[in-house]
């Protein structure tokens, strides 16, 4: 088991910044690839940017390409995205999730933390 908790969320005007964290405990070394969705009202659950344990193979979703920036501290076991230059159609729900290999698709997940708000305001 992996055990995955969010936090760093909430409420930003446009073209501000947060940095949300993801702090993960237990079965770590089981998943070798840390993710982040988010999940407007309303929609699916969108893959938003993927890392390995190393720090190797970020990926990201084309619409948070230069804005965002995903990282690890493997000392803390933590998982960062960077937000910047944030706008009103960021507001969702971010959720931290981990999988055994590379992947865009939510299902290829197999934990996932409760999920923190991000209201970005115009």
């Amino acid at each position: 088991q992996v055990q995955l908790v969010e936090s760093g969320g909430g409420l930003v005007q446009a073209g501000g910044s947060l940095r949300l964290s993801c702090a993960a405990s237990g079965r770590t070394f089981s998943s070798a690839v840390m993710g982040w969705f988010r999940q407007a009202p309303g929609k699916e659950r969108e893959f938003v940017a993927r890392i390995r344990w190393n720090g190797a193979r970020t990926y990201y979703t084309s619409s948070v390409k230069g804005r965002f920036t995903i990282s690890i501290d493997n000392a803390k076991i933590t998982v960062y995205l960077q937000m910047n230059s944030l706008k009103p159609e960021d507001t969702a729900v971010y959720y931290c999730a981990a999988a055994t290999f590379d992947s865009t698709y939510r299902g290829d997940y197999t934990y996932w933390g409760k999920g923190t708000q991000v209201t970005v305001s115009s």
